[in-house]
């Protein structure tokens, strides 16, 4: 994978999350894993085709889901991840990517993003790639999120 395919996915996230009352993220971490991606809880899926293909997945504990959530919904309490809280995240996930999506159109890449998929759970596997792809960790107002990004030309 072209490390500079990552850039568009985390200026995404700088740009976007302070529009919604996050604190600046901020980069905490960067690697390479192999094919598959470890759930830290909540995790959510989204897919590119057309000049790009592969995907991205933000990987995130249940109470950075909780907290994110809550701040997506003006601050209110969130004790459980339910059907709104749910939506609020899979919002999130449509804000960053379709940024993330324009950041690439200005690089001229053609592309376009898929329906995000939630999933709630711990200790499951997400095969995201056939070869190695960028797993970048970032501080959300004290909480990590981790983008597990999957993309070739």
């Amino acid at each position: 994978m072209d490390a500079k395919l990552v850039n568009p996915f985390i200026d995404a996230l700088v740009a976007v999350m302070p529009q919604m009352g996050f604190e600046v993220p901020k980069r905490t971490k960067m690697g390479v894993k192999n094919q598959t991606c470890k759930s830290l809880g909540v995790s959510i899926i989204v897919g590119f085709t057309k000049g790009l293909r592969g995907n991205v997945v933000y990987n995130m504990s249940a109470d950075a889901a909780k907290f994110v959530a809550s701040k997506m919904m003006m601050g209110m309490p969130v004790a459980e991840l339910d059907e709104m809280a749910q939506s609020a995240l899979s919002e999130m996930s449509n804000m960053l990517t379709a940024n993330a999506a324009t950041n690439l159109a200005a690089m001229g890449y053609t592309v376009d993003i898929s329906t995000p998929s939630l999933t709630v759970g711990q200790d499951f596997q997400i095969k995201i790639s056939s070869e190695n792809y960028l797993v970048v960790d970032m501080d959300i107002g004290g909480q990590t999120m981790e983008l597990n990004i999957a993309v070739q030309a």
